[in-house]
């Protein structure tokens, strides 16, 4: 998920909030119309399309390129409940990869930058007095943390001063949380233009991430924060970021390791720690590489994982050195059941088109993935076997402008595949439903396939798996469940681009090896 400067938002104007960081309603509206005719010309230009397989001369960022022209840039938030190891992961990442070479840089966590500064939640709470030992009443001040002391309660805490802008009369430190995201883009644009800069790789690590802030305040004072300043979560979840990484509290699997000692900005006791684990993972369900850091192993391993998951995304060959754990699943379920049976989720809208290829070993493919009219284009190319290792996949983030030009490039042997996709997190495992829609081809009539990345076996595995899906059976590697076979027009016992390659010889369901976390 790359981007380029001027794919990034504008400079965020601090003080009038006149500048928005997201495109008007009107501008997108605009964007879907042209979007719509452009699809309906396309046809007309495949006479004169280039040739297949081939790019096209696009300004592209290919994140898992080795070129040193076109150097990797590659953003990922680390998030999660207190406890849960993202100041050592930070120091680990940082290690691992500037030992590779790469130029490292590290977004510090805005709200405790600006907290650190003398922001007091009584003033930003109108018409209360500060609280005083004598005066002071927990049921008085509900926003506040219940173990926190009245030291605390006067001092900052990012999660009570977002609970003090959820209040009636909380419009001061509303709008101080609003300002907090502005700065937070401002500041992390700082680092993605000087990642840009740079003459080597890459790696921006951010101390959360924009999405975080939407954990900790009522869902309808986002929606108007949201509103008020015209953003949208396809780009502030979505297209941001190249990844994000979730470390589980230890309050959620390790709780003899749960501690709040030799941290100042940590009071949460392990029953809140395990509600703000949750809430802040919530906040990143629907972001297409979220990557769930659980506390299955020890501590080590555990950043062992972390490490290992950020390097798959980036196709970094990691040899030995780290233990390569986590694999992709599929499952066949039977039916969708009601939307009450899920939990919290994210429903996305996606359209794939198969493009031509250069060779019957390589598959070409482009996605449209978005939500109410926002939408983010990826191509990829999935290359064959090398030397036995895995498929690879070069993933390469598109403009609206390019998706337009590659699809000329569609194959008539392939019907275009459309879905609805419903993202949601259940036992700390983040899982894809792909609910398949017409037009299509009659076998992918009524099909619901369930996909996950997991390291768990056996009976740890079943045990995260959701209860409330009727699953038939898992189909990882069975040709007969590929979206490229899905979606080829010819009766498959005919086709001669049917692929019966989705698993390794010795049986092992491949994994493809994803180039740039998109």
């Amino acid at each position: 998920m790359a981007t380029t400067a001027n794919q990034l938002p504008p400079a965020v104007t601090l003080l009038n909030g006149q500048q928005s960081m997201m495109a008007t309603s009107n501008g997108q509206e605009q964007q879907q119309q042209q979007e719509k005719e452009q699809e309906q010309q396309v046809v007309i230009s495949k006479s004169t399309s280039p040739k297949p397989g081939a790019m096209p001369s696009l300004k592209l960022i290919k994140m898992g390129s080795v070129s040193q022209k076109e150097k990797r840039v590659y953003k990922i938030v680390l998030t999660g409940g207190p406890c849960g190891g993202k100041t050592t992961g930070q120091s680990r990442l940082c290690t691992f990869f500037e030992n590779l070479g790469w130029k490292v840089f590290r977004v510090p966590e805005t709200a405790t930058v600006l907290l650190s500064g003398g922001v007091k939640f009584s003033d930003l709470t109108e018409k209360e007095d500060p609280p005083t030992p004598t005066t002071f009443v927990y049921k008085d001040l509900p926003f506040a943390a219940p173990e926190h002391s009245l030291i605390d309660l006067t001092a900052s805490c990012p999660r009570c001063l977002a609970k003090a802008a959820s209040r009636p009369n909380g419009s001061e430190a509303y709008k101080f949380q609003e300002n907090l995201i502005r700065t937070m883009v401002q500041i992390e644009n700082t680092y993605f233009e000087l990642g840009n800069s740079s003459t080597r790789n890459c790696l921006i690590i951010c101390d959360r991430g924009v999405m975080d802030a939407s954990a900790y305040i009522s869902k309808d004072k986002w929606e108007k924060m949201m509103a008020g300043n015209k953003w949208n979560p396809v780009e502030m979840r979505d297209n941001r970021y190249n990844q994000i990484l979730h470390l589980v509290s230890a309050a959620n699997g390790a709780e003899d390791f749960y501690s709040t000692e030799d941290h100042a900005c940590r009071s949460e006791g392990v029953d809140l720690a395990r509600e703000l684990d949750y809430k802040s993972a919530a906040a990143w369900v629907g972001h297409p590489y979220f990557d769930v850091i659980d506390n299955s192993t020890n501590f080590e391993a555990k950043m062992n994982r972390m490490i290992e998951s950020v390097c798959q995304k980036l196709g970094i060959d990691i040899g030995d050195r780290l233990q390569a754990t986590s694999r992709k699943l599929k499952y066949l379920v039977a039916a969708l059941p009601a939307d009450s049976e899920f939990p919290p989720f994210q429903d996305f809208e996606v359209v794939h088109h198969y493009l031509q290829s250069a060779g019957p070993k390589v598959q070409a493919r482009l996605r449209k993935r978005g939500q109410k009219n926002h939408w983010s284009y990826i191509h990829t190319q999935r290359r064959p076997n090398v030397h036995g290792q895995t498929r690879i996949e070069v993933k390469t983030q598109l403009t609206h402008r390019d998706y337009m030009n590659l699809l000329a490039q569609r194959d008539d042997a392939h019907f275009t595949i459309y879905k609805k996709r419903r993202c949601f997190l259940i036992n700390n495992q983040y899982f894809q439903l792909d609910i398949y829609k017409e037009p299509g081809h009659p076998r992918c009539k009524g099909l619901v396939l369930l996909e996950t990345y997991s390291s768990l076996t056996g009976d740890a595995l079943k045990n995260c798996m959701p209860k409330f899906l009727n699953i038939v059976k898992e189909v990882t590697g069975d040709p007969d469940y590929s979206m490229f076979n899905l979606s080829l027009k010819e009766d498959w016992s005919i086709s001669k681009k049917f692929c019966r390659t989705a698993t390794h010889a010795n049986g092992v369901s491949s994994t493809p090896l994803v180039l740039n976390g998109q």
